[in-house]
């Protein structure tokens, strides 16, 4: 039987060095971190409020569902932390 032919394969070379692109830091969406931060302390401070003051504050009609309204509010706090870069 014949035998094969060996292929030798050339070495590696890079492509030429291409300047660096530079990162840019600043998103634009200052907005986010400061939005975020309010509704978190929103939310906390509306479930702490109807805690302390028995059910009369912040609105007593709603009752026990100012609990949802201020856990709503940390809910906004995360949906808006996903906008985050």
């Amino acid at each position: 039987m014949p035998k094969s032919r060996i292929r030798k394969k050339d070495d590696f070379t890079p492509p030429p060095a291409k300047q660096a692109a530079s990162l840019k830091l600043n998103s634009g969406r200052r907005w986010v971190a400061p939005l975020m931060l309010a509704m978190f302390l929103i939310g906390l401070a509306w479930i702490v409020l109807f805690y302390v003051t028995g059910g009369d504050m912040p609105v007593k009609a709603m009752g026990n569902w100012n609990i949802v309204c201020g856990f709503g509010f940390i809910a906004v706090g995360f949906g808006v932390s996903t906008q985050w870069k």
